[in-house]
């Protein structure tokens, strides 16, 4: 049987330096061609893809208008869990399968937001600064401590979504012997942790972390009415989707001391623009979209998409969305 022709489209948002590899799919089709980057512009985008049965990609836009000038394409394995850069309703219409990737970013994210904790709660950044700045050296006592630290012990952390990353969030955090208060769209079943409003979520935390779906519900989830609910002491994790936050009232939450930390994976403009209203703000770390990103979580993804892959082609298809 002769392989499908395919093409990958941004091969670079899966790797940059080459630490993980497309040969297997290669072994399934032929050819296959790899762009590290495609530009949003639909007639570049026709002309990479259109003799293609098999397309790849993580965020390449595919509308209406390239699906109905492609027309040899059967297939769209996607590099993600979110599928909105495709238009299901034109997948149908041009019959045209497409298939997302789940949960395979599970413990990359939840090791990234405990990451943000321990460095806000133990000031390993700030002390490794004194130390590189001679303050240890130059001390009077063997134990350097002008900033204080706290045990995670007893402090509220507030989970918005209790999908796969909110619950293994979740139990990293009992581990740690922290109080853990759930906020989800869905009450969950025999759900081992407190079940809490929005507003409770909001005004009870030390750590309010972000888990959720971007949806007309929880897009600004984090606004002025919700941070004003917060502690000053509190802080914010978002590594869910840029669009759950307001960044103009997070930036002036920030300024004003409503809050007192931020850390941010997810900007609503990505990569990050010059005039994002954190830009200038205080008392925010932002990380450039890698909480998924993971070797281990990118290989899982490999291998899931080669699996949706294998079983279009074998008549078995598995994780379509459409």
């Amino acid at each position: 049987m002769m392989k499908p022709n395919a093409v990958i489209t941004d091969w670079s948002t899966m790797s940059m330096n080459d630490d993980i590899s497309y040969s297997k799919i290669q072994t399934l089709c032929d050819p296959l061609t790899v762009y590290d980057l495609t530009p949003y512009n639909e007639d570049i985008i026709v002309d990479r893809v259109h003799d293609a049965e098999i397309l790849l990609c993580n965020k390449t836009p595919i509308t209406r208008g390239v699906m109905k000038r492609c027309k040899n394409l059967k297939y769209i394995g996607l590099f993600a869990t979110g599928y909105n850069n495709i238009d299901i309703p034109a997948s149908r219409e041009f019959n045209i399968t497409v298939c997302n990737a789940g949960e395979y970013s599970t413990n990359a994210v939840a090791q990234h937001v405990f990451a943000m904790i321990l460095n806000h709660y133990s000031k390993v950044e700030t002390y490794s600064s004194d130390v590189q700045n001679g303050k240890w050296i130059s001390s009077k006592t063997f134990s350097y401590f002008p900033y204080s630290t706290y045990e995670l012990a007893n402090k509220t952390i507030s989970i918005v979504g209790y999908g796969s990353i909110g619950k293994k969030v979740s139990e990293i955090a009992s581990a740690f012997g922290m109080r853990v208060l759930i906020h989800t769209r869905t009450i969950p079943k025999d759900c081992p942790y407190e079940i809490v409003s929005k507003e409770d979520a909001f005004k009870r935390a030390d750590i309010l972390t972000l888990h959720c779906p971007l949806t007309e519900q929880t897009r600004e989830l984090v606004c002025k009415d919700t941070l004003s609910l917060m502690k000053d002491t509190a802080v914010l994790i978002n590594t869910s989707r840029g669009g759950t936050v307001n960044e103009f009232d997070l930036s002036n939450a920030l300024k004003d001391g409503t809050i007192a930390k931020a850390y941010l994976d997810v900007l609503n403009y990505e990569p990050m623009s010059k005039d994002t209203p954190l830009i200038d703000a205080p008392n925010v770390i932002i990380t450039p979209h890698v909480a998924w990103a993971a070797l281990e979580t990118r290989n899982r993804l490999m291998g899931i998409v080669i699996n949706n892959l294998k079983g279009f082609l074998d008549g078995n298809v598995i994780n379509k969305v459409n």
